[in-house]
């Protein structure tokens, strides 16, 4: 079973938009909405296991006068097929995100901005069923489905807010955005395994639709989350024995298209990772772990770049 959590930062690139008025703060139900539809649109990201999109960190790129976001999300992930005569295939997915949109107060000549925190957490399980094409080569198709809850927080800035506009404002002030996904997924695996080397090829393509349920009544959402990935590993010895097994060398290759709502976002329609490393054997002990990878990859797309660095076991 692979299972994997990696960290990327990335440039910085502006998610935010205006909200402003020439009496207090005007937050309409249309500002939130858009919000809203906004957040769970980022949330697909987190529900689909990819390598590039793991770990985001994303900085606002806007100005002090205008309105703000920055977006941070972190992915734990794996997946593995029971046995071959079992040939059912389990997955599932933990994330964590936090989205900083920041409001712009206009009072007169006066500009204040208000700062929320929307942190949304989210979890994806997926089963499948092996259909063995060749030796090397299977067809996984896979039900998937999600659960995420986003929580809004004005803290300091709550008082504020109260002041200038005299409304309870439910959402943003500890309100709560639920939402399940339900969908599929369908993906080649081709395992290529010789002594003296190893190669696997995933190519997927996911579809999962998000829509929030027993929310708060200012806010309602949805969003579709599509993505074709391919993703490649090559594994070989290096020469060097470590724990009594040979220690191998690791070159990685992964390539993302997002589709439906996740195109265009966070900025980018396409992400493309390049990854090298070493993976240590620890199979000839009695643990429960039997292969640790720890490999650094170089991400890019449109308008962003960044490094990660990756760990992952097996079992």
């Amino acid at each position: 079973m692979r299972i994997s959590g990696w960290l990327l930062t990335m440039l910085a690139c502006s998610l935010g938009t205006t909200t402003s008025a020439q009496s207090g703060v005007r937050l309409t139900h249309d500002d939130l909405q858009k919000r809203a539809n906004g957040v769970l649109a980022l949330m697909s990201f987190s529900i689909v296991p990819d390598i590039t999109t793991s770990s985001l960190s994303i900085g606002s790129g806007s100005g002090g006068t205008q309105g703000s976001s920055d977006f941070f999300m972190t992915q734990l992930g794996g997946g593995d097929t029971l046995s071959d005569t079992v040939p059912i295939y389990l997955e599932g997915v933990l994330a964590a995100s936090r989205y900083d949109p920041t409001f712009v107060a206009t009072q007169g000549a006066e500009r204040r901005r208000i700062p929320t925190k929307w942190n949304s957490l989210s979890a994806t399980g997926g089963i499948g069923w092996d259909f063995k094409l060749t030796d090397e080569l299977k067809l996984r198709p896979i039900f998937n489905f999600s659960l995420g809850n986003v929580t809004s927080d004005l803290r300091a800035a709550s008082w504020y807010v109260g002041q200038q506009t005299g409304r309870d404002i439910n959402f943003l002030d500890r309100g709560s955005l639920n939402a399940y996904g339900l969908g599929g997924s369908i993906m080649l695996d081709y395992e290529h395994v010789r002594p003296g080397y190893e190669v696997d090829v995933e190519l997927r393509y996911s579809d999962i639709r998000l829509q929030s349920f027993n929310s708060s009544a200012a806010v309602q959402g949805k969003a579709i989350a599509q993505s074709a990935n391919l993703w490649a590993r090559f594994r070989a010895p290096t020469g060097i024995t470590m724990l009594q097994r040979p220690l191998r060398y690791v070159l990685e290759l992964t390539h993302s298209e997002f589709l439906g709502d996740q195109r265009g976002v966070l900025g980018f329609d396409r992400l493309t990772s390049l990854g090298a490393g070493l993976e240590l054997d620890s199979s000839a002990y009695n643990v429960f772990i039997t292969r640790t990878r720890l490999v650094g990859r170089w991400v890019f797309g449109t308008n962003v770049r960044g490094f990660s660095v990756g760990l992952a076991v097996s079992f």
